[in-house]
């Protein structure tokens, strides 16, 4: 009798193990249903999509990157999420934080990246502490149209201590506050730095005074994914940096047909000039240097003047706005410099043809860089436009400030 009572405890032991490991089974299956047809014993568990919610739906494809990324557990906690970003054949994690209360997760930044897949994996237990998990993909919208950002000054130049950055936009921009809010412009030395809109294409940057010599600049366009207009997204995620070399500060005055070069504030020279006629002036203005080539032509139908000349040879072009304005050499009217203004606009210093270091154009171009400022003074035409190059330092800070599209 005994003997039979031992065997019928120890059945009892091994009945009761198999049923506890059932039980455990149901509760962890992801499809609610557990082995052995036991679910009736012992309460069938909810499907992992009734217990965990996540946003944007499981397979959702073309998912706009405004919609938000949400995991909910309306009734129990949250144990685990893990988020994965698979973007340009590259994996990323994505951080976010569950709540104070298990019930909810979310990412740090509520932005979705663009033309990606997203891999959700979570772990919770629900209010009778089941435990249960979900896997879910969704990938988001490929927008057919993007813009990019064309920066000045190019990667890694030395310039002189007049560059303003200038980004030139492919696409006109909607959303500037966006745009502007995704462009970071900093330096090192410390030092404020404020943007300014020209139009819907443009945004330059500048500090209130011209550069410090040796200042480290560097420009972190954030704009990938970011919304420039509707249905247009940015592309880049870049950085650019430049250095600013020594301070080179020239005052042309045209009353007087000279140039004064000044080095960090001490005078090196006063080179004579020819500028623009009394019927085509130059502009008065702070100008800086945007281009620089030992040989140009210059053909006067480019900047309206009809057929007036067309100089193949235009040796030591220095390009001071966008409209045509030079400083350069001129080899075809020698006693010019110095003495009477016969330009269509442009500053001339004496050369010679092909060019040379010798001259004074040559001269001043060996010790030239782009970024280094040309002021004109007492010529009869209006100030050039802060919009025409790189024409900003003509603006008033308070001026400039106001030109921002975040207020």
């Amino acid at each position: 009798m005994r003997h039979v009572q031992g065997r019928a405890r120890r059945a009892g032991a091994a009945l009761a193990a198999v049923l506890t490991w059932a039980a455990l089974l149901a509760g962890c299956s992801p499809g609610g249903s557990g082995p052995f047809g036991l679910d009736g014993a012992f309460g069938k568990a909810p499907a992992p999509q009734d217990v965990i919610h996540v946003s944007p739906d499981d397979g959702g494809k073309g998912v706009r990157p405004d919609q938000p990324l949400r995991i909910r557990v309306p009734h129990g906690r949250l144990e685990k999420v893990r988020v994965v970003r698979s973007q340009d054949a590259q994996d990323a994690p994505v951080p976010g934080r569950i709540s104070a209360d298990g019930r909810s997760w979310r990412p740090d930044d509520d932005r979705l990246a663009l033309a990606a897949q997203y891999t959700v994996d979570v772990v919770a237990r629900d209010s009778d502490d089941r435990r249960s998990a979900r896997h879910t993909t969704f990938t988001t919208l490929v927008p057919a149209q993007r813009f990019i950002a064309y920066v000045t000054p190019e990667n890694r130049a030395v310039v002189g201590t007049g560059m303003i950055v200038s980004l030139a936009f492919s696409r006109e921009i909607a959303d500037r506050a966006a745009v502007e809010q995704a462009v970071r412009v900093s330096a090192r030395p410390p030092v404020e730095i404020r943007p300014h809109w020209f139009g819907k294409d443009r945004l330059d940057f500048r500090p209130e005074q011209y550069w410090k010599p040796g200042t480290q600049v560097t420009v972190d366009l954030n704009l990938r994914d970011v919304p420039g207009a509707p249905g247009v997204y940015g592309l880049q995620d870049k950085t650019f940096a430049f250095t600013v070399g020594r301070s080179q500060v020239s005052l042309v005055d045209a009353a007087k047909h000279t140039m004064e070069v000044r080095r960090d504030g001490r005078l090196l020279a006063t080179v004579p000039i020819t500028s623009g006629s009394p019927e085509n002036p130059t502009y008065n203005g702070k100008m800086v240097v945007m281009d620089m080539q030992d040989i140009t032509r210059m053909n006067s139908r480019t900047v309206g003047f009809g057929g007036e000349y067309d100089i193949p040879d235009v040796p030591h072009a220095m390009k001071l706005t966008n409209s045509g304005t030079y400083l350069h050499g001129n080899y075809w009217s020698p006693d010019a410099p110095g003495h009477v203004n016969v330009s269509h606009g442009c500053v001339g210093l004496r050369d010679v043809r092909g060019g040379s270091s010798g001259t004074p154009a040559g001269w001043f171009f060996d010790r030239s860089l782009i970024g280094d400022v040309v002021e004109v003074v007492h010529s009869i035409d209006t100030t050039v436009a802060p919009d025409n190059g790189l024409g900003g330092w003509n603006m008033a800070w308070e001026e400039w400030n106001a030109g921002s599209a975040v207020k």
